[in-house]
């Protein structure tokens, strides 16, 4: 039988979540094309009537982004220069109608390998924050994406938010985002990345988080160009230290947008772009 429930309070909607054969709808963007001709099964719970999950909240330890926002919303709010890149990946998500309606937390259950909330979101260190009947759990974003339209969300469990530490947005952050399509809107990225710098007092690389999606089966850290960029002066040259090494344990594949050794390519000349453009801003 189906069914298809608003619920007001997130203490209903996980208990309707513990039903088996229950589905999430939030913006519905990816719920209602990934149909294609068939009709919805089981019980949907539509989470928009949930104050809570729609929002974004800065405290003392943490930023915290609900599920249920939209890209407009992200777009829109007053957030700290570490966030900017964040910001950028929202306004390549589809089209504004598309942004007006489609969801961060969406972004990320849909798992894709070329999503583009999950970059900037993996340079930002979030976590996610899961919900049960039982229970409420955190997990790093890089533990909660597992592959291709795969995650660690339990089948009784809601993505309720992403969670931001407040020291990856404070002190002298800035962030850029790039992504590289057939197109400029309304386009599956062929590669992307990420990048969050923080300049030191001295002027050189105190801190640097960089990731690449849509060049592996899930967005990577290029952990050994960060180790490699500390202590470098923060200036538009930096991107030269990026190297094909650095990218070694992507795994682009061939498909319909390009072939791996372009996407291998096309990652590394955007590494390097962006580190060189997100310096620029650091040392502004």
């Amino acid at each position: 039988m189906n069914a298809y429930i608003r619920p007001t309070n997130l203490a209903e909607a996980t208990k309707l979540r513990a039903k088996a054969g229950s589905k999430i709808l939030c913006g519905g963007t990816d719920f209602y094309p990934a149909l294609g001709t068939a009709q919805p099964q089981g019980t949907i719970i539509d989470l928009t009537r949930i104050a809570g999950l729609d929002g974004i909240s800065v405290g003392p330890q943490e930023i915290r982004i609900g599920a249920c926002t939209s890209w407009t919303k992200l777009i829109a709010s007053p957030l700290p220069p570490a966030f900017d890149a964040l910001k950028a990946a929202g306004r390549e998500v589809g089209s504004i109608q598309i942004q007006n309606r489609a969801t961060i937390g969406g972004n990320l259950c849909n798992a894709s390998p070329a999503a583009d909330g999950v970059p900037p979101l993996l340079a930002l260190e979030a976590e996610v924050e899961l919900a049960s009947a039982e229970a409420m759990r955190r997990l790093a974003l890089s533990d909660f994406i597992l592959g291709n339209r795969r995650t660690a969300l339990k089948s009784d469990e809601i993505l309720t938010a992403i969670i931001v530490p407040q020291q990856r947005a404070r002190g002298r952050a800035s962030s850029t985002f790039a992504k590289l399509g057939a197109r400029h809107y309304l386009v599956i990225s062929i590669a992307m990345v990420a990048v969050n710098l923080v300049r030191g007092d001295d002027g050189s690389v105190a801190d640097a988080k960089i990731a690449v999606g849509a060049c592996s089966a899930v967005a990577q850290r290029l952990r050994a160009l960060e180790a490699d960029l500390l202590g470098k002066p923060v200036a538009a040259e930096l991107g030269r230290s990026a190297e094909a090494r650095h990218l070694a344990d992507l795994s682009p594949i061939d498909d319909v947008r390009a072939t791996g050794t372009y996407r291998r390519d096309a990652a590394l000349l955007l590494v390097r772009r962006v580190i060189g453009e997100c310096a620029k801003g650091a040392s502004a």
